[in-house]
């Protein structure tokens, strides 16, 4: 079977050579996708709910206005990178979708998965988009490693480990276990 040219895929047609064959469905040439969404800063707070006391506080956190607070929450104390405080700490939502789709379309074009240029910038804007408006979501070791300074690339959620009858193997275990563990993931 023929593929079509990019500019008449239909979205059904097989992976050839290694290329994706993407086409838009949210997003539109030319306008970038969070300029398609209402935006606001909020402050992100988490008290303990025994004594009322603050656990977390970022103020000015940007994200949609149709974020509930909850979402906030989790975005500014578990996804966001950098020292809390800190001018390199992360205080939007467009910045954790930057460093991870960057990062994930950038191994897409070395890699070579898209037709050309356009392709790889449709791929880009339509994945920030599925982000922002919450029509989709990575797991957690995806959030806290890609495209960090410093981090592994470990995107896994969950890791299949082997031990042996051994105690140097069973010891081992505990030292994979917990770097797994560090990065986010889990495993089993």
């Amino acid at each position: 079977m023929a593929m079509a040219p990019s500019s008449q895929v239909t979205g059904n047609e097989p992976v050839v050579g290694g290329r994706i064959g993407l086409r838009r469905r949210f997003t539109e040439e030319g306008t970038h996708p969070y300029d398609q969404i209402h935006w606001e800063r909020r402050t992100s707070r988490i008290t303990n709910y025994r004594d009322g006391s603050v656990a977390f506080e970022q103020p000015s956190v940007e994200v949609p206005v149709s974020w509930s607070l909850h979402a906030t929450n989790i975005l500014a104390q578990k996804y966001f990178r950098g020292a809390l405080g800190s001018p390199e700490r992360e205080t939007s939502l467009r910045q954790v979708a930057d460093r991870v789709v960057d990062t994930v379309a950038g191994w897409g074009r070395a890699d070579g998965y898209f037709a050309d240029e356009a392709e790889a910038e449709a791929f880009a804007d339509e994945l920030k988009y599925l982000i922002v408006t919450q029509r989709g979501a990575f797991n957690s070791p995806v959030w806290f490693n890609i495209g960090a300074k410093g981090r592994k690339k470990q995107a896994s959620a969950c890791f299949i480990l082997s031990v042996d009858d051994t105690m140097d193997s069973i010891l081992n275990w505990y030292v994979e276990e917990g770097t797994i563990f560090k990065g986010g993931s889990g495993a089993g």
